[in-house]
């Protein structure tokens, strides 16, 4: 029986990419897989022909030469003549696609020494300490090389021994008919090697737990979710590998007075009615210090007036942030009654509630007042 052209197996045209080919490999392989067809043999023989097409359209020698001369330019009988033999591992192919997914995929001899695990410290800051920048010490527990052994493992004087269940790899290999798993050696549980002598120091792993400290400069400008990276002070590596790294992540903690968005600086400064209505000059506090700031007569609540210059530099470049103050009137409390007369003599002066010169001093009250009437109005209609 003639095969099928590998392009249709895979439902791809001929010009399909690497990416491609592999997504329509994994999506028909995880369709026609053994392990969910249950022994039906069609479905075996499909798995089959989807693997070995697979196995051709992503070599690209051997795809070139399928371009040209079809499956005779991948036949093994006729390697002599253009072909490139040799047959394919379905279980190296399945392997190299769900690798991801199983831990499989080629592995050529041992997987050697293993660089060392990357840690993470979680760092509060105050507001202040964020904007300004500081440098804090820390303690990090971690695997440290013993210097004992020199990362070996091995008690002074002894070496260890190549594994005689994988002969060094740190993995066997299991076939369950044509498809092949692979997984850690149950000998020397993937290190390829045995210690009969272990180090006494650290009990033959090599390293040993040590807590170390660390002094950690925070630049100015940074925010909660950013990261420092101190390469190399992670966890130690297998045998005299690299050591990880140490990501520090930063938390900003809640300020009583300002609040951050990017590199701006947020607060809300209360006045009292007076200075909103006549205006004049008033003390905020910065980050740096109190400065003082202008408040427009006739200034209302919600107001925001901005001040250049005073909230965050960035960490990422020169630029300097605002402060931006939000106005809020305060009213007074706890009057005596000559000032309620006074307060309601003030009133008096504006026009009382109702009059139509109150309108002059009082415009967004009157506005208010103006469409709650035309609301009503309309719902009578």
């Amino acid at each position: 029986m003639s095969k099928r052209d590998y392009y249709e197996v895979l439902g791809l045209s001929k010009d399909a990419g690497e990416r491609d080919i592999k997504k329509a490999y994994k999506r028909m392989a995880m369709k026609y897989h053994p392990d969910r067809t249950k022994g039906d043999k069609a479905l075996e023989d499909k798995f089959k022909e989807v693997s070995e097409a697979y196995e051709v359209l992503n070599d690209s020698q051997k795809r070139a030469a399928y371009d040209q001369f079809g499956h005779d330019g991948v036949d093994p009988n006729r390697a002599g003549a253009g072909g490139f033999g040799g047959g394919a591992d379905f279980g190296d192919i399945f392997g190299d696609v769900f690798g991801d997914i199983f831990g499989g995929g080629r592995r050529g001899g041992s997987r050697g020494p293993q660089r060392g695990a990357d840690l993470r410290y979680n760092m509060e800051l105050s507001l202040e300490e964020a904007v300004r920048g500081v440098s804090k010490e820390i303690q990090i527990p971690t695997l440290v090389h013993c210097e004992q052994c020199k990362g070996t493992g091995a008690k002074s004087g002894s070496k260890p021994k190549t594994c005689p269940t994988c002969h060094g790899h740190g993995q066997v290999q299991m076939r369950q008919g044509f498809f092949a798993v692979q997984q850690a050696c149950p000998t020397c549980h993937g290190k390829g090697e045995i210690i009969s002598d272990p180090c006494p120091k650290c009990h033959g792993e090599g390293r040993y737990e040590r807590s170390k400290t660390l002094s950690v400069k925070i630049p100015a400008g940074v925010d909660t979710g950013d990261r420092i990276r101190l390469s190399g002070e992670g966890e130690a590596g297998e045998k005299g590998a690299p050591a990880g790294d140490l990501y520090v992540q930063v938390n900003v903690k809640e300020h009583p007075i300002f609040t951050r968005d990017e590199n701006n600086l947020y607060c809300e400064v209360p006045i009292s009615f007076t200075q909103a209505a006549l205006g004049g000059e008033i003390e905020v506090p910065t980050i740096d210090g109190r400065v003082k700031l202008k408040v427009p007569a006739e200034t209302q609540t919600g107001r925001m007036l901005r001040i250049r210059g005073k909230g965050v530099k960035s960490v990422r470049s020169s630029v300097v942030g605002d402060l931006i103050c939000k106005v809020v009137i305060e009213t007074p409390v706890s009057l005596n009654e000559e000032q309620r007369n006074l307060l309601r003599q003030l009133e008096e002066s504006l026009g009382g509630q109702s009059s139509k010169s109150s309108k002059k001093h009082k415009p967004r009250s009157e506005g208010f007042l103006d469409g709650v009437k035309k609301f009503f109005d309309d719902l009578t209609k």
